[in-house]
């Protein structure tokens, strides 16, 4: 995840997610003229993923003579020889759930434990926080996940050995711990619109919402956050303890696409509490529907630390349409 940090297994199963290019003129996403003359971000759609490398016969064998035990329901005991290498995401099931199946689109609930391949510490288990995953099966975010998960039944627990998003390898043990049926999520934001403020970064939206963002020349970096709703929606207002449903897109100032839940085709999910700060406090306060712009000055970003595409210092532009908004 590139503008974001949150604790949750999709930082393990995330393999990437697109940086999409951009250009400097002034066509708009309907192909209008441009309110003003600037840098131009538009959003992409992401290449096909490549395949992911096929497991070894030797990573096959180090995940095979991983140790699982525990009834399921409880936290398990993952042991193994350290340090533990493998060169592919390698799976094995270690029990078949008996409940109900899990499909694609499904509202999946899951524990999970994560232990170092280097030396077998663990890094993370649901059943110490009391707080499992739910997440709907098919998310872009979970990749590593989904066809593993898809037609298993709850109960089942998966064993991954993967690389994490530092390069370490990890181990995690996934237990299924139930699913719900899928639910109607709204892909945009709908409600009233909202005037902005003289000179703000001008939006453009295609007919399906897809955000198109003009930097205006001249424009100056803020000091502080600066959030402009432009669509005003009729929800109840977000709470920084909550986890957000949204469609966004982010750029830099010169017009740059460094993420974008559009090109990934699906909104994405994450707690309002695990974000940058700029998030938080531009997110929190706001309607469920709303649309809303934010300017994040680099404190309130990522500082004076580069993430990915995201150089040291940046003063980062996003497009949030919040469309769900629950306990995180």
């Amino acid at each position: 995840m590139k503008h974001r940090t949150t604790a949750g297994l999709a930082a393990v199963a995330l393999a990437s997610i697109a940086l999409t290019g951009c250009a400097s003129g002034d066509d708009t996403a309907d192909g209008s003229a441009a309110a003003s003359n600037g840098n131009v971000c538009e959003v992409t759609p992401a290449a096909e993923p490549s395949p992911a490398p096929s497991p070894s016969d030797a990573d096959v064998k180090a995940v095979d003579a991983i140790e699982v035990s525990g009834p399921v329901g409880k936290e398990p005991k993952v042991s193994f020889k350290t340090p533990l290498e493998v060169s592919a995401p390698t799976f094995r099931v270690v029990d078949e759930g008996t409940g109900d199946e899990l499909k694609e689109k499904d509202q999946v609930t899951i524990d999970y434990v994560v232990v170092a391949g280097k030396d077998g510490s663990q890094a993370a288990s649901t059943w110490k926080t009391k707080e499992p995953e739910t997440f709907e099966l098919g998310d872009a975010q979970y990749d590593l996940l989904n066809d593993q998960l898809i037609g298993q039944k709850v109960g089942a627990r998966l064993l991954m050995a993967s690389t994490a998003m530092d390069q370490s390898i990890q181990v995690t043990m996934v237990e299924v711990a139930k699913v719900a049926a899928p639910k109607e999520t709204p892909t945009r934001a709908e409600g009233t619109e909202v005037a902005p403020k003289e000179g703000m970064p001008a939006v453009e939206l295609a007919d399906d919402g897809q955000p198109t963002v003009t930097i205006p020349e001249g424009f100056e970096e803020p000091t502080d956050l600066v959030v402009q709703p432009l669509i005003e929606g009729d929800g109840a207002e977000v709470t920084k303890d909550q986890t957000v449903t949204v469609q966004y897109a982010g750029c830099l100032l010169d017009g740059t696409s460094f993420d974008s839940s559009w090109s990934r085709g699906t909104p994405t999910s994450f707690p309002l509490n695990g974000v940058i700060p700029g998030w938080t406090n531009g997110i929190a306060g706001q309607k469920v529907g709303s649309q809303v712009l934010l300017v994040v000055p680099a404190d309130q970003g990522y500082g004076d630390q580069a993430n990915g595409a995201i150089p040291a210092n940046s003063t980062l532009v996003f497009v949030v349409d919040i469309l769900e908004a629950k306990a995180a």
